[in-house]
């Protein structure tokens, strides 16, 4: 099957293409860009008129709590919730039940995708074997299974010297390294951010200073090793600060930080709202501001969900015990959309953190609409209004601190490999 997308503005970092086009996709990949272009017959023909066509959007940060988690999210479940969102590829972190620390559980997550998955699912290692931070696993084989990363998300690696090791053993065989940066000694007890709100909450803080002393000491031991590593989920100014002046310097650092980041501050937090309860948790009004810095000046390289799906029962407790994270690949492109309309980023920009930028961090194949790219494109109309409604997210958890708000800008169409996976 053929697929022609017509009238379309196409928006390609990759290429610096910002133009009216058709682009046609044969066999799965782009066979030409172009104006005018004469579909063959039997081509499947989309009109993109006043729509946005871009490379398809990548999330290099979910958890698709599969294998054994399911009653939270599943691979199909949560392909389903990326492909509503315009995600085209996610890659899916390890701390699974079991933790995807070896060959086998890698295979299983990969197997389980070519057969249940809507989008392209490329699975995240472990960096320490049963993410414990007591012996690295063993990246070879998780890079051999298909893993495109390795990382202990949702723990940091305590020991520097163990993560001295990963970072120079991952480059040694060409894959990226992604730090869940937080000093634990500092974290203590702490769930929300440390500040006015948490004090008025009575709930205990957790400082900045945690996630900054921890990303310094990443970026330091990417500079002594030589070696790159890529910084999840920032939050602080300060992180930004650090992360910005070591690329000045020349460290191979790269970062992600999420919507929630730069859409919500503490404040969300009032109410004893579980739904705003993450890690890293959200913080002041000045972080918001230089995460939207950082966007803009290009400190900060993707933009990522955390996509973090719990069930009622954990979510529906007292603030202190509520598991940290909310679901995100259904929100994400209409809170990134708004930096555009802000003036943070140009419509260029914002396709680069959410595309082009992840594919290259994590050494995909995607993020491109060049002739013989695999067609993986997503289709916005960037003027589309819509609610965020429990029961029509995709995503088996509905754990979301924006349910009921009105968002503006959604993907209408995402193609995978030349497919209609997802229409609105």
């Amino acid at each position: 099957m053929n697929l022609l997308i017509k009238g379309g503005r196409v928006i390609d970092p990759s290429q610096g293409i910002d133009e009216t086009m058709d682009v046609l996709i044969a066999d799965g990949v782009v066979l030409e860009l172009g104006q005018g272009i004469a579909a063959p017959e039997g081509t499947q023909t989309i009109d993109a008129s006043g729509l946005l066509v871009t490379p398809g959007l990548i999330d290099m940060h979910v958890h698709l709590r599969d294998p054994g988690l399911e009653y939270k999210e599943d691979i199909a479940t949560g392909s389903r919730s990326a492909a509503a969102g315009g995600f085209t590829s996610v890659a899916c972190m390890p701390n699974t039940s079991p933790v995807i620390d070896n060959k086998a559980v890698a295979s299983y997550v990969v197997n389980k995708a070519k057969s249940e998955a809507l989008v392209n699912v490329f699975p995240i290692g472990s960096i320490t074997k049963g993410s414990k931070g007591d012996s690295l696993a063993e990246m070879g084989d998780l890079k051999e299974a298909g893993c495109v990363a390795v990382s202990d998300d949702g723990k940091p690696v305590c020991n520097s010297e163990l993560m001295r090791r990963a970072l120079e053993y991952a480059k040694g065989i060409g894959i990226t390294v992604i730090s869940h940066s937080e000093d634990l000694a500092l974290v203590g007890e702490g769930v929300m951010n440390e500040g006015f709100v948490a004090t008025e909450l009575g709930l205990k803080g957790i400082p900045w200073a945690a996630e900054n002393i921890a990303v310094a000491r990443e970026v330091y031991l990417a500079e002594f090793a030589a070696a790159p590593v890529h910084i999840a989920h920032i939050s602080t100014a300060g992180s930004a600060r650090i992360i910005r002046n070591a690329k000045a310097r020349g460290v191979k650092v790269t970062c992600e930080t999420a919507p929630h980041y730069f859409t919500l501050t503490d404040d969300a937090v009032r109410g004893y709202n579980t739904n705003a309860k993450m890690n890293p948790p959200l913080r002041g009004e000045s972080d918001v501001a230089a995460m939207k810095a950082g966007l803009a000046d290009g400190t900060i390289d993707a933009i990522a969900t955390d996509h973090a799906p719990h069930h009622p029962d954990e979510k529906d407790v007292e603030f202190n015990v509520a598991l940290n994270g909310i679901v995100g690949l259904e929100t994400s492109l209409s809170l990134s959309l708004k930096l555009v309309e802000e003036g943070v980023l140009d419509l260029k920009g914002l396709v680069s953190v959410m595309s082009c930028n992840p594919a290259k961090i994590l050494g995909v194949d995607r993020g491109t609409l060049r002739v013989g790219a695999v067609g993986d494109v997503t289709v916005i109309d960037p003027a589309k209004e819509w609610q965020v409604e429990a029961a029509k997210l995709e995503s088996k958890s509905k754990n979301s601190p924006f349910l009921g708000w009105k968002m503006k800008g959604k993907a209408v169409y995402t193609v995978v490999k030349g497919q209609v996976v997802y229409q609105a």
